[in-house]
């Protein structure tokens, strides 16, 4: 089966600017509105198909942008300034569209797909999975990245533990985050969903393994690499494919449109596949913690099956 609606991405930098992530996060959910001006790069406007959003968005100057107050995607940095790889691509992909201003509203990850439907904003930026179950609901762009998942284990990794199977083998104390797609992958695996812990987010998670409450914290490549970087009792696994309908899966993330915004969604995808061409879109994300081995060639389409 396709990853349910639970899924949710998830990174950092670096466990001290998850750990201010975090907190602004608690902050962020559940307001309205916050603005941030400002875009990068100094492009002129494409000449695009103007759908009616786009052309709203146009005339008015600003564009809503749904984001979880989640480092890596979309947060408040150091400054006070909205930031995340998916607002700053936002921020560039939109003034090329024509519309200047990126205005956040920010969340609960949860509320973002029923707050685009009911237009209390005009686009979701939060690093999105596209799967089929979403995909019946909104629309994506093609994915700005692809994802494989990892794990955080004690340093030496003592349970050998490298996928969900070994997990299931050695009868590890599995963890994972709120709302994470490894939920749905680790039941496919074979554990109970009953049996799964479920913590806040990848801190919660590297300190349960440090601290010996569970064994093994299931996240993506990026989360994983980057929470445990400063860690001296816990270490990251390499890589892999979680297994779907016992085939390899490879998870990729996007931005997410109304279903009837397909104008606006197809100018978008214009931009971004301009980006991957000429490499800026690496070089934009790449600040964020993201690899040469997380840009893709997938398609929404190819993520919605």
């Amino acid at each position: 089966m396709a990853p349910p609606i639970w899924n949710v991405t998830e990174g950092t930098r670096s466990l001290e600017s998850n750990r201010r992530g975090i907190r602004r996060r608690s902050l962020l959910i559940g307001a309205t509105t916050v603005g941030a001006a400002g875009a990068l790069g100094a492009a002129g406007c494409s000449r695009v198909p103007n759908g009616d959003t786009l052309a709203r968005l146009q005339g008015q100057g600003t564009v809503r942008l749904g984001i979880a107050g989640e480092v890596p995607y979309g947060y408040i940095d150091d400054s006070g300034k909205f930031t995340g790889e998916a607002v700053e691509l936002a921020k560039v992909i939109f003034k090329r569209l024509g519309v200047g201003h990126v205005q956040p509203v920010a969340t609960d990850f949860s509320s973002l797909i029923p707050g685009l439907q009911t237009q209390q904003f005009d686009v979701v930026s939060a690093g999105m999975y596209i799967n089929k179950e979403r995909c019946q609901q909104v629309i994506f762009s093609d994915p700005e990245y692809q994802m494989l998942d990892s794990f955080i284990v004690r340093k030496g990794n003592p349970k050998d533990l490298h996928d969900y199977a070994d997990c299931v083998k050695a009868k590890a104390k599995f963890g994972t985050g709120t709302g994470y797609a490894e939920i749905a992958y680790a039941v496919e695996a074979g554990y109970k969903e009953s049996d799964i812990v479920i913590l806040q987010d990848q801190v919660a998670g590297l300190n349960a393994v440090e601290a010996g409450r569970i064994d093994v914290f299931a996240g993506t490549a990026l989360t994983t690499r980057e929470v445990t970087k400063k860690s001296r009792r816990a270490e990251h696994t390499e890589p892999f494919a979680p297994l779907v309908g016992g085939k390899k899966h490879v998870d990729g993330g996007g931005f997410t449109f109304r279903s009837n915004d397909t104008q606006m969604r197809d100018a978008f995808n214009k931009e971004i596949h301009k980006m991957k061409a000429s490499g800026e879109l690496f070089r934009i994300l790449r600040p964020f913690g993201f690899t040469q081995a997380e840009m893709t060639k997938l398609t929404a389409e190819e993520l919605c099956k």
